[in-house]
């Protein structure tokens, strides 16, 4: 492993810190670096807060302030070139006459894209872009696709038995995974902007759709209800976080909840257009199987995520099947193991060692 690599990988495990809270902006990390010692870190803690650059630059001790011209700035991603809501980075270090700039990725972003790199040939600043290159697209693949495909990263996840079967076939509740598992599902909801379920598993299992097992934010919960049939009864009616009832109806607003009309017989396109435009970065569907196999069968999904349980279930319900897809890893969760898949047709495939 190279020096650059070193420091980038660091640039990856600070950039995770703000897994979840950093969108719909990027999650980068800045190292700074002077005869192999570091000086400055910092990452992009939260959006529309201070980004990685800044901080690493404001991290550094005064006795270390004089070296910063002599130093190497290490970012996963191109330092941003416009006023938002925080001023160019690339402008930043550019007046800090930083000596060497490395880099990961060069961000997609439309008010960016190549021009933070422009900012800094132009101060004379050594540069290098591509260290680490597909780590950096798998570490930011939510934004990436984002950008580059107009529409949220879309993850599917689901439950089933070793006998591939996802629910009982009279629709009763039945708890398929394990307490670990179930953990893990919490976590992840507070990483992803948004999660789904149909109608079906709205009115059968009453989930909360909330990250109450772990601490963080809670995501946008959406459910599929074309008539407005849902007794408002049910917990996704709570207000206990922001929530969108898709249905062909109307439009309106009520506390924490939004009404969203759309046309159920092009749904997906137009559902994700809507999230694309609400800024939503990243959507998991967790449910039910025939909403699951939809977004399989016309190819709409980068990710899968499976937890098989050692639970008895004689017959049930099929679980999805899964077409087109590559094994990225599996790993055990006491009885469950989780089975992560990508996309065969994804422009962000995994990388090993690379972390969800």
């Amino acid at each position: 492993m190279t020096g650059h690599e070193v420091y980038m990988r660091r640039c990856f495990e600070l950039a995770q810190l703000a897994k979840g809270s950093a969108t719909p902006n990027p999650m980068v990390g800045a190292v700074l670096v002077h005869n192999d010692r570091i000086i400055g870190e910092g990452y992009h803690r939260e959006h529309g807060e201070s980004h990685a650059e800044v901080n690493c630059i404001e991290s550094v001790q005064a006795a270390d302030r004089c070296l910063i011209p002599e130093s190497t700035m290490y970012v996963n991603l191109e330092p941003c070139a416009h006023h938002g809501k925080t001023p160019p980075c690339a402008t930043r270090l550019a007046n800090e006459r930083v000596k060497e700039v490395i880099v990961c990725n060069i961000d997609p972003f439309e008010k960016v894209e190549g021009r933070g790199m422009q900012i800094l040939w132009e101060a004379n600043i050594n540069t290098e872009v591509g260290v680490l290159e597909k780590e950096g697209l798998w570490l930011n693949r939510r934004f990436f696709c984002f950008h580059e495909k107009d529409r949220p990263y879309i993850i599917l996840k689901w439950a089933q038995t070793e006998s591939g079967f996802f629910a009982p076939l009279n629709r009763s509740r039945f708890q398929v995974s394990n307490e670990h598992s179930r953990q893990l599902l919490h976590k992840w909801r507070t990483e992803e902007a948004a999660i789904m379920v149909g109608y079906n598993t709205a009115l059968n299992d009453d989930p909360q759709l909330t990250s109450r097992l772990w601490p963080g934010r809670q995501p946008l919960r959406i459910v599929l209800d074309e008539q407005l049939q849902l007794p408002k009864t049910l917990r996704v009616f709570d207000n206990a976080a922001p929530t969108w009832i898709i249905n062909a109806q109307e439009e309106a607003v009520k506390d924490n909840t939004r009404f969203v009309q759309l046309p159920f017989d092009d749904l997906l396109p137009a559902l994700l257009q809507k999230l694309r435009q609400a800024s939503i970065l990243s959507l998991v569907v967790e449910g039910g199987a025939q909403l699951l196999q939809s977004f399989i069968t016309v190819g709409l999904w980068d990710e899968v995520r499976v937890f098989t349980a050692n639970a008895d279930m004689p017959d049930g319900i099929p679980a999805p099947l899964l077409a087109n897809a590559t094994k990225a890893f599996d790993t055990p969760l006491g009885s469950d193991v989780l089975h992560v898949y990508t996309n065969n047709d994804s422009s962000y495939p995994y990388v090993a060692g690379m972390s969800l």
